[in-house]
C-alpha cells in the first residue's frame, strides 16, 4: 500500500526536454570537496554496509557509496549528485574503474536504492527544482529513476521511504514492525534505537524475510562471547556435579576411579 507524498516545493514547467545520456566523468571536471553535513553521516552509511557485508547481502560487484558522485549528462551538461547511501547490485569492470565516480547504466547497473540522512533545515531532500543542478528528489526520480528513494532524520528515528510508480514517488507504509520491505534486495529497513561507536540515538538496520535484524560486528562479537560464557559455565557445572558425586562415593567407602 503507499500513501500520497508530502507536501513538495513547486514543480514549474521545464524549459526543455530533458535530454540523458550515460557519460563517464569528464577527465578535467572538478568534482567539489564540500563536507559532510555533520560527523554521524558516515558513521549512519558504515553500520548499513557492515550489516549487509557481515550477512552475506554484499556481493563482489555491489557497491554501497556514501557521499561519492553519481553522474549523468542531462542536456549537455554533466550532473553530479553525491547521496548520503546508496546501493548499486553491480558494477561492471573493476574498482579501479569507478574510484572517482560512477555512471549508472554506462558501469554498471542502475541504482537500488538512495538514502539521504536530513541534517539541516533546507528541506534539500524534497527539491523539485527541474532546472541545473537539479533538485535531490528531481535527480533521484526524474532523471536517475531510482525505485526507492528514503530519507531518514537521525535525531528523531523518522524514516520516509517512497517508491516510484509511474514516474512519480508514492510514499510507502510501513508494515506492523514499522519496517519497510525491499523486494529487490529480500530485506527490510527500518530505524533502531540504540548504542553504536558511543552514539545513543536512532540508527537505520536491515531485517531478513524471517524477520532477523541483521547484525553489526560488535553484536556477532558479543553474541561468541556470551556464547562462551554459556559454555564455560556449563563446563563449570558438570565439573562441580561430578566433584560432588566423587565425594559422595568416597562417603560410601566406594573410590569413585574404580567405578
Amino acid at each position: 500500500m503507499v500513501a500520497q507524498s508530502p507536501k513538495l516545493q513547486s514543480l514549474k514547467s521545464i524549459a526543455s526536454p530533458l535530454t540523458i545520456t550515460w557519460e563517464r566523468l569528464p577527465q578535467d571536471f572538478v568534482l567539489p570537496d564540500d563536507p559532510v553535513d555533520n560527523m554521524n553521516q558516515p558513521t549512519l552509511a558504515a553500520a548499513l554496509t557492515e550489516s549487509l557485508e557481515l550477512a552475506g547481502r554484499l556481493p563482489e560487484q555491489a557497491l554501497t557509496p556514501t557521499n561519492y558522485g553519481i553522474c549523468v549528462n542531462v542536456n549537455g551538461q554533466t550532473i553530479v549528485k553525491a547521496p548520503d547511501w546508496a546501493y548499486i547490485p553491480a558494477i561492471r569492470g573493476t574498482r579501479d574503474d569507478v574510484l572517482m565516480s560512477y555512471t549508472p547504466n554506462l558501469q554498471g547497473e542502475p541504482l537500488a536504492i538512495v538514502l539521504e540522512f536530513v541534517s539541516a533545515t533546507d528541506g534539500g531532500e524534497y527539491s523539485m527544482n527541474p532546472r541545473y543542478p537539479y533538485g535531490k528528489w528531481f535527480f533521484y526520480e526524474q532523471i536517475l529513476a531510482v525505485p526507492f528513494y528514503g530519507i531518514f532524520e537521525p535525531q528523531s528515528g523518522d524514516l520516509e521511504l517512497y517508491r516510484l510508480e509511474d514516474g512519480r514517488y508514492r510514499r510507502l507504509l510501513m508494515d506492523e514492525q514499522s519496517h519497510y520491505w525491499i523486494p529487490s534486495m529480500n530485506l527490510a529497513i527500518g530505524a533502531w534505537q540504540g548504542l553504536r561507536e558511543n552514539r545513543p540515538g536512532y540508527w537505520l538496520r536491515w531485517w531478513n524475510a524471517a524477520g532477523e535484524m541483521l547484525p553489526w560486528r560488535l553484536e556477532l562479537v558479543a553474541a561468541e562471547r556470551d556464547r562462551a560464557d554459556e559454555e564455560r559455565d556449563r563446563a563449570d557445572e558438570e565439573r562441580d556435579r561430578a566433584d560432588r558425586l566423587a565425594a559422595k562415593l568416597r562417603e560410601l567407602g566406594i573410590d569413585p576411579g574404580a567405578v
